[in-house]
């Protein structure tokens, strides 16, 4: 098994060395938010949809942006908005009426990375033709099913600030995200930067390619063979279980905090998106500080508090530190 460990941590070596590159080549348009850039390709590593939640203008839609134009795929932006139906989102049929035949027309999902802006301020129905699309991998329109190509990569995102006039997205659909992301504001330094670079009237942004599509599923599948020691597997199912029944892991006072703990779909992701993180940090096997460094990524929008959290101005982010912190490390 040893010499096993060493020849996966070698050819991650070598194959992800392009993930500074492609850093460097984000960091030279986006300043700050290395928590936001790491993640992103957390995202894209893992084959995983992502949320972010932050106010207006921390640079979430530019850094999408240039992650798209780095990896040279396919980019789309959709605003969501009150009156915006299926169809606008993945298409629909076009009768022409000279030879009384209907043809396709393919609406804006069907590109590599999706950024669905504002995700909530349209009606179920549309951010349900989303997630299907996420989840299937593939679009119907009339009689005719559509693969999405490879990568496909949905970014949500959701403003925390005002709520009148939007549709919260159900925990079950929530659950489909595999990351959830909260951006805060950059510091003053980082500021200053930004400022400097950004304050133009030239808004134009020019990316170079760092690599192609192609290098992120040969990349994935390098993912797919990195170790995980069945300890690490086992400490990932105690993190996951002590959201479901806290009380048999000595954590007794978050019982009455939990409505409802992480589904078996956190397990399944805090094992992908813990290969992925170790694959950026160029390692063949997963350790339990990369659990730890996504797990409340991955488990903040599980986690389901009840009203005497609410009461108690308990967060699922208190909850899920409170885990981390009791829960024993192998």
């Amino acid at each position: 098994m040893g010499s096993g460990i060493t020849a996966i941590n070698e050819k991650v070596k070598q194959e992800s060395v392009f993930v500074q590159d492609l850093t460097r080549q984000i960091e030279s348009v986006i300043v700050g938010q290395k928590y936001l850039i790491e993640r992103l390709l957390v995202g894209i590593l893992a084959n995983g949809h992502i949320l972010l939640e932050g106010v207006p203008g921390l640079a979430k839609t530019l850094s999408v942006n240039v992650l798209a134009q780095a990896i040279d795929t396919k980019f789309q932006r959709i605003q969501f908005t009150p009156d915006l139906l299926p169809a606008d989102l993945l298409g629909t049929l076009v009768y022409n009426p000279k030879d009384g035949t209907f043809s396709t027309k393919k609406g804006p999902i069907f590109s590599n990375i999706i950024l669905a802006d504002e995700i909530n301020r349209s009606p179920a129905k549309v951010q349900s033709a989303l997630l299907e699309a996420m989840q299937e991998r593939q679009v119907t329109i009339g009689e005719n099913t559509f693969q999405l190509d490879s990568p496909f990569m949905v970014l949500a995102t959701q403003n925390p600030i005002e709520q009148e006039g939007t549709y919260p997205l159900p925990e079950a659909q929530m659950d489909r995200f595999m990351l959830k992301l909260k951006i805060d504001y950059p510091n003053k330094e980082e500021e200053l930067q930004i400022i400097r670079r950004m304050a133009k009237t030239d808004k134009k942004i020019k990316v170079k390619p760092v690599i192609k599509p192609e290098a992120i599923l040969k990349a994935r599948e390098i993912v797919d063979e990195i170790y995980v020691d069945e300890k690490i597997e086992k400490y990932i199912l105690d993190i996951v279980f002590a959201t479901r029944e806290p009380g048999n892991y000595n954590l007794e006072k978050l019982k009455e905090l939990i409505q409802y703990g992480a589904s078996p779909r956190a397990s399944i992701y805090l094992i992908v998106a813990a290969r992925a993180y170790a694959f950026i940090q160029g390692r063949g096997y997963v350790t339990p500080q990369d659990v730890k460094s996504v797990g409340m990524d991955v488990l903040r929008h599980r986690v389901i508090v009840s009203y005497e959290a609410e009461a108690e101005d308990k967060t699922s982010e208190d909850i899920i530190k409170n885990i981390f912190d009791e829960i024993e490390v192998p």
